[in-house]
């Protein structure tokens, strides 16, 4: 094989700067993978209660066709607010630096759940959820630190871990909703008499991720360090003076005043670039800002619309088109591909990725959507004949295997945004503008999803109807991922 050839099958390396990877700083890296697991919790761990939740409260009025509309609000509240704000922290953490805007987001996380297991009407509910959206920029903020602890040779084994973080925090959250949830009525020789229990059945479930989130928040007060080599005052930054008063930090140093083990030469170069300086909003909408960002909108739409009919379609009847199976089952279906993929990333995304590049994972991919979804009518057709049978459950194998595979995209499509800023400075601003596009597809990919099964299923002649319009998402996703280039844009910093 020919050096070129060797270059087109390694996009992230040029010739001569291929080199073996970079350890990981797994001091600074396994505290970013920890406070990663908050959002998860607090945003998941509603999910078993909700319904019930939401007739308690009475807003309902005992009418059952009502409370999905209600529960569904509740989720898509948090990244609707989320939407109106994310960028906001993006670009403030430009300037001021990472660890106060996660702490700001750890803090609202906190209070907002221990809000929300207080609210005892609908419109406490609302407002808590509110929110926790509106003060978690975290999620932006956090990629753009793992870029900045990293390097190129690095970076791809980083984001093979973040799969962790989510699939776990994704399924103790619902395992700590459904099981501390009305405690009083679960464990009465407990907290039978407890009266606090009995009038606030919600708080004990809420309590735990909420205070989880506060742990979180003193771990990232003692140990986070900073990784924007500028940091300025808010008074500077509210002055308009922030270039003026900057300091340039060779070294980020933490509230103790203690050193990373930071490549000392990597983050004294950033500071030394003479574009440092944040960009303005405008200039950070530059084609290849707009084609990454559209491409992790694009592919969230259609995982979480996925996710979403995924559980649905195992809990309906097979004769409405379903699979049928109990709460249980669908537990464990979901638990083990957490733990399943969370561990493929780990051990395969980063050699997958130096051989093959990100174009090529990142298409393949997206690709394997149709199939994944392919699958659902065909588990239906399967168990319409043989029942609960062994194939039925090697389809339902295949499937989470297909899931692993698209779930391959996020880390590429990561790697692309990191690529895509113009510089070290705008890092932030520019996950931001990703994550803006990722939370309006998250506010309405659910509902729009779950609500195409329920009128599939009303009828057998349009039962394909909710197929069809998962299959135009992999059709978008694919479109959009012919704008992706087939080597990396190249970075500025």
């Amino acid at each position: 094989m020919s050096q070129q050839q060797v270059d087109e099958e390694t996009p992230l390396l040029p010739v001569q700067q291929k080199k073996a990877r970079t350890p990981l700083p797994w001091r600074q890296f396994s505290i970013i993978l920890f406070l990663q697991l908050a959002e998860p919790l607090t945003s998941q761990v509603i999910s078993p209660f909700a319904p019930q939740l939401i007739r308690d409260i009475g807003i309902t009025d005992g009418d059952e066709t009502r409370v999905g509309y209600y529960v569904g609000l509740m989720h898509s509240l948090f990244f609707a607010t989320q939407a109106l704000t994310v960028l906001h922290w993006s670009r403030i953490s430009d300037h001021i630096g990472r660890k106060p805007v996660i702490l700001t987001g750890l803090f609202g996380l906190s209070v907002s759940m221990y809000c929300f297991g207080l609210s005892r009407t609908f419109s406490g509910l609302v407002l808590s959820r509110a929110l926790n959206g509106a003060l978690n920029g975290n999620i932006g903020v956090i990629k753009s630190m793992m870029v900045e602890l990293t390097d190129s040779t690095n970076l791809a084994q980083a984001y093979a871990y973040m799969p962790i973080a989510w699939s776990s925090g994704g399924a103790i959250g619902p395992l700590i909703g459904g099981s501390l949830s009305r405690p009083a009525d679960r464990f009465p020789n407990i907290f039978g008499h407890l009266q606090f229990m009995k009038t606030y059945p919600y708080f004990l479930a809420c309590a735990v991720p909420a205070t989880f989130s506060a742990v979180a928040w003193v771990v990232t007060f003692l140990f986070l360090q900073e990784t924007v080599p500028t940091r300025v005052t808010l008074w500077h930054l509210l002055k308009g003076k922030s270039h003026e008063h900057s300091t340039s930090l060779k070294v980020p140093v933490t509230s103790t005043g203690s050193t990373d083990s930071l490549n000392t030469d990597d983050i004294t170069r950033r500071a030394k670039v003479d574009d440092s300086k944040p960009l303005p909003l405008r200039s950070l909408l530059i084609p290849k800002v707009i084609i990454a960002a559209g491409n992790y909108a694009a592919l969230s739409f259609l995982d979480i619309a996925f996710r979403a009919v995924q559980p649905v379609f195992f809990a309906t009847p097979v004769e409405l088109g379903g699979l049928g199976l109990d709460p249980p089952r669908i537990g464990n279906i979901l638990a083990i591909y957490g733990v399943i993929n969370g561990l493929f990333q780990i051990f395969f995304f980063a050699d997958l990725h130096d051989r093959f590049g990100s174009k090529i994972i990142y298409s393949v991919s997206m690709a394997a959507g149709i199939p994944m979804i392919l699958t659902l009518p065909i588990l239906n057709a399967v168990a319409r004949v043989h029942g609960l049978s062994l194939t039925v459950w090697a389809i339902v194998g295949l499937q989470l295997v297909l899931s692993m595979i698209l779930n391959l995209a996020y880390s590429c499509i990561f790697i692309y945004i990191a690529a895509a800023s113009p510089n070290q400075a705008s890092l932030g601003a520019t996950n931001g503008i990703a994550q803006l596009g990722v939370s309006i597809a998250r506010t309405i990919g659910p509902a729009t999803a779950t609500s195409t099964f329920s009128f599939s299923i009303q009828n057998p002649h349009q039962a394909w109807i909710v197929y069809y319009y998962l299959i135009a998402l992999v059709c978008m996703g694919i479109c959009t991922s012919l704008l992706l280039p087939r080597q990396l844009w190249k970075k500025n910093y």
